[in-house]
């Protein structure tokens, strides 16, 4: 690997995962570097565009570069684009949010946010990064990865956005069973408190697990008996159908049983 390309990856990685502007100092702390070679390498960040310098403190945040890369990643992310049409379908067809993402390492990326319909104020989640076990989108993807896959996400880090959050191994493997019984992952409070999360999987063409669809919304809404059913039967055939245009030409035993379910 080249080294320095190595050193900037990782100030931009200690800047992502400050909660406030770092200096050279601590930047080359870090990284144990020595000062001015931290300095050199945020000097040329900074002219690309990548690092910003504040005039006050003189400390280093992240720049505007890496909103244009973000945003371009998504753009061209062929599970983000061909689900577009999907996902304001199956919000409209349930009158929720809809979340496509995809499994990065061991978080999930909202790759696409459509609004719940109504005109009501919401916050745009794309591009947002989740961790995989607080998210049915994670729960659903997780499910059907290779046991060698499932077991290191399972022994990796299993982050907490809320007390209800499940972290235990051991009950995060039975839970992932049934989505596999049930071709559904179902989150409660465990991202948000008083949201809850209802997320089918989305295969490739080769039948892997790809990412993703769910809706979002209020617990008490969301779960409510006639609406929880309504919502696990449309999420399901909007991510099969998504499948399909990903290049999935035929069902799983799996997705064939619970079709008949219904």
């Amino acid at each position: 690997m080249v080294q320095s390309v190595q050193r900037a990856m990782r100030i931009l990685q200690e800047l992502m995962a400050a909660t406030s502007s770092l200096g050279v100092t601590e930047l080359a702390d870090r990284l144990g570097v020595a000062k001015p070679t931290a300095h050199a390498l945020l000097r040329t960040l900074e002219a690309e565009g990548a690092v910003a310098q504040d005039a006050d403190s003189g400390k280093y945040r992240l720049g505007p570069l890496l909103v244009a890369l973000g945003h371009a990643y998504l753009d061209a992310h062929a599970l983000r684009n061909r689900s577009v049409t999907w996902a304001d379908l199956l919000a409209s067809r349930v009158g929720e949010a809809v979340w496509v993402g995809t499994l990065t390492g061991d978080e999930v990326l909202v790759l696409h946010h459509a609004f719940r319909p109504g005109g009501v104020a919401q916050l745009l989640e794309s591009g947002a990064t989740l961790p995989w076990n607080a998210t049915a989108l994670g729960k659903a993807a997780v499910a059907f990865a290779s046991p060698e896959r499932l077991q290191a996400l399972l022994g990796g880090k299993l982050g907490a956005s809320t007390g209800s959050s499940v972290t235990d191994p051991v009950e995060l493997e039975g839970q992932l069973a049934r989505v596999r019984q049930k071709g559904y992952a179902v989150e409660a409070n465990e991202l948000t408190l008083g949201d809850a999360e209802v997320a089918a999987p989305v295969r490739g063409r080769s039948g892997e697990v790809v990412g993703a669809i769910g809706v979002v919304g209020p617990v008490e809404r969301l779960l409510a008996d006639a609406h929880h059913q309504e919502c696990a039967i449309a999420v399901r055939e909007v991510a099969r159908g998504l499948s399909r245009e990903m290049g999935a030409t035929r069902a799983s035993g799996l997705e064939r049983r619970i079709s008949e379910e219904f």
